[in-house]
């Protein structure tokens, strides 16, 4: 008895201030720490993009994706080109998304056969006609947002912290397209379970909905969002990207995250 007692001690002194710790976190914090748990040294993915109209039409893309950490995680690099229907075959995105500066990205049109630069001032439309927008798949500048902890829920049982993004200024909001963001937080693993966005009026506008990740790195507790969900609540459309299969591959061939290899068909 007095054996078992030693342990559970042992226990509550290895994890209570781990516990604590995570208790005390900031908003901001928070918010660092959930994209560190989705930074993955390299990947490898193939993956369906659904993307439904307002009256329930859907059009079914297949997309495959590279990406890996470079500068000490600092920069990571993120290629994804279009298999499928014939009308988008070919179509390329990569994009550059660093720390603590503008990210650069270019997108490839294999009809025009000619690659443009995106700027900044873009990230908020539409990606490839879904509901994701640029600034949905390049991770933002925290530096440009001011972080709030509104409390804690759970969401589908997983506790959650609830905080709130707003951009620092005007130009911020209109170059990522919302006024305010709020995400759910998994406390058990720092990974996004959901989000709302508020468009530039204030209004209500999309809502992503992560039904299921993947811990692809356990040695690092590193994650990928593997079923995702985007719907926008003003017109009704939705688009859902799940992961059909995807490898953890930290040597990645740096050849693919170049305008060059964009430019491949």
């Amino acid at each position: 008895m007095k054996q078992l007692a030693l342990s559970f001690l042992l226990l509550c002194l290895l994890f209570f201030p781990t516990l604590l710790a995570q208790e005390n976190l900031t908003a901001y914090e928070i918010v660092e720490k959930s994209f560190d748990a989705v930074e993955l040294a390299g990947t490898e993915a193939t993956s369906t993009m659904t993307i439904f109209d307002g009256k329930g039409h859907q059009r079914v893309r297949q997309v495959a994706q590279v990406s890996k950490l470079y500068d000490d995680g600092d920069t990571e690099k993120k290629l994804i080109r279009f298999l499928s229907p014939a009308d988008v075959k070919g179509t390329g995105f990569l994009s550059f998304d660093y720390e603590d500066k503008d990210d650069d990205m270019w997108l490839y049109m294999p009809a025009l056969r000619k690659t443009r630069r995106i700027v900044s001032s873009e990230k908020s439309k539409s990606f490839m006609g879904s509901e994701f927008s640029y600034s949905d798949i390049t991770p933002p500048t925290l530096s440009d947002f001011a972080f709030t902890l509104l409390g804690e829920e759970d969401v589908n049982g997983i506790p959650c912290w609830k905080i709130e993004m707003v951009p620092n200024d005007d130009d911020i909001a209109d170059e990522n397209g919302f006024s305010k963001k709020i995400s759910w937080i998994a406390k058990t693993d720092f990974v996004v379970r959901k989000s709302v966005y508020y468009d530039v009026d204030g209004e209500l506008h999309k809502e992503l909905t992560v039904h299921e990740i993947r811990e692809l790195d356990p040695q690092n507790h590193k994650y990928r969002l593997i079923h995702l969900e985007m719907e926008n609540k003003q017109n009704g459309r939705r688009s859902v990207l799940k992961v059909d299969s995807i490898v953890f591959n930290p040597d990645v061939k740096d050849e693919y995250f170049t305008t060059r290899y964009l430019e491949r068909e």
